[in-house]
């Protein structure tokens, strides 16, 4: 497989397990990591989450990964999954190393 590849795939899984992590332990998902499926809705009939959590996760993002969402409806729908939080960290961190 292309080294480079393989990097990314071991930074999105590294990304998925910190997200994984802090929806059990700071937002209180009664799950295990691997019970929460990366396109598993945040909110509503997916994990439950609501409108103090979605806040928290905020507080989170921004805490663990320096990601500020927008406040419009784009910063609503990079909540939506697990998936679509992974890809706004990676493309945050991505565009840090690029303004280096």
């Amino acid at each position: 497989m292309n080294p480079t590849l393989e990097q990314r795939i071991a930074r999105r899984n590294e990304v998925l397990h910190a997200i994984r992590r802090t929806l059990i332990d700071k937002l209180s998902v009664p799950r295990e990591p691997d019970e929460i499926d990366p396109d598993t809705p945040l909110f509503g009939t997916g994990l439950g989450l609501d409108s103090i959590d979605a806040v928290e996760l905020l507080v989170c993002l921004d805490a663990d990964f320096g990601v500020r969402l927008p406040d419009d409806l784009a910063g609503r729908s990079e909540t939506r999954t697990v998936n679509a939080l992974v890809d706004l960290v990676l493309a945050h961190q991505e565009a840090a190393r690029g303004a280096a």
